[in-house]
């Protein structure tokens, strides 16, 4: 049985079963996905390999430290032999994926491209006694790709609002920003609201429209 400590931590490599709350061991987690009899945990190894290589510092050996046992670590192996596969399916590279394939035998090249194929036709692949769905592979993966996608969205989107909020500090005063966002959002001014704006932040805004000084500002920056 899968314990909930184990799945928290995957969750935090993008297999999202529990949200975490405490930093995660990589290794360790890495090591306990092999030791795990759970194939739905090994059809998402490939998603947790990736993350970990892009979120986390770690380093295949010192997961195989914590394999005690020849069937694990053989294990351990054809679960990367597995996420190579299916990178390759999906024409990825990683640089640490690509340093591992110049130490790879030629049995280790031939089960990829033979796994590889498997999974363009969604034929099961099989190793020892374990046997991977082609299809959940694929889908945990696109799964893993669509979240990414959408929390770079959302990393960039947050960035340029607060270079916005950043910019506008440096231009108008608390009040004068309050009031740009009010315009800017249609909402009504007060009569006094209004006035200032006509007298401070309008005239602002104009300077900052005019083409010829934004020109200006640009080439001085890059002076």
């Amino acid at each position: 049985m899968t314990d909930s400590k184990l799945l928290s931590s995957l969750s935090k490599l993008g297999f999202s079963m529990l949200e975490p709350d405490e930093d995660v061991d990589v290794h360790e987690t890495l090591a306990r996905v092999v030791k795990e009899y759970d194939t739905r945990l090994w059809e998402g190894f490939p998603v947790l390999l990736a993350n970990a290589a892009e979120n986390y510092q770690f380093d295949l050996e010192q997961v195989e430290k914590q394999l005690t046992k020849k069937e694990q670590k053989l294990r351990f192996h054809h679960l990367i032999l597995l996420s190579g596969s299916l990178y390759s399916f999906y024409h990825l590279s990683f640089p640490w994926w690509n340093r591992l394939k110049k130490k790879l035998t030629g049995e280790d090249k031939t089960l990829l491209r033979k796994w590889r194929n498997f999974l363009a036709h969604n034929k099961t692949l099989e190793f020892k006694d374990v046997k991977l769905n082609p299809e959940r592979l694929k889908g945990l993966f696109e799964l893993y790709f669509e979240k990414k996608a959408e929390k770079d969205k959302q990393r960039i989107a947050k960035y340029e609002e607060l270079s916005l909020e950043y910019a506008l500090s440096q231009i108008f005063s608390p009040k004068q920003k309050e009031l740009f966002k009010k315009r800017l959002e249609g909402l009504p001014f007060t009569k006094t609201e209004k006035e200032y704006y006509s007298r401070r932040v309008k005239k602002k805004l104009v300077a900052l429209a005019n083409s010829e000084l934004h020109s200006l500002s640009k080439k001085l920056l890059e002076l």
